[in-house]
């Protein structure tokens, strides 16, 4: 590959990164201002509910349905993780490996392979910066 085909390339990746950046932004301004009309109306169709004490309300358009969302989190970790050991309750957290800590872990433990039912993918990526 010559230079000139590789500026002509980065020059090429550059646009397309820049317009699709371009309309990101405006996609991302649109839809907010869409989310934000939708709370509202989530909101008043709340307080409908609320007012007469309703869980869901057929209306000739569509039925509107209340449900109570939990969202569960933890304030804090060390005494959570003491008691997920004490009651044995892995089954409690999600399955999924912290990238970071991992790859610390595999650093200070170099020469000892991955553990059991551990798998590696690896795979090269490009990047491209503009031209200062």
């Amino acid at each position: 590959m010559t230079e000139i085909n590789a500026e002509d390339l980065v020059d090429a990746y550059l646009a397309i990164r820049n317009e699709r950046d371009r309309i990101l932004r405006e996609y991302e301004a649109a839809d907010a201002k869409l989310k934000e009309d939708l709370l509202k109306l989530e909101s008043a169709l709340l307080g409908v509910c609320n007012a007469i004490n309703a869980d869901s309300i057929k209306t000739t358009k569509g039925t509107i349905m209340r449900k109570l969302n939990e969202r569960f989190f933890c304030e804090d970790w060390d005494n959570f993780r003491k008691f997920v050991l004490e009651h044995n309750a892995v089954e409690l957290l999600e399955r999924r490996i912290h990238q970071g800590n991992f790859k610390q872990f595999l650093a200070d433990h170099e020469g000892d392979g991955l553990p059991p039912g551990v798998n590696v993918m690896r795979e090269y990526g490009i990047s491209v910066r503009k031209a200062s």
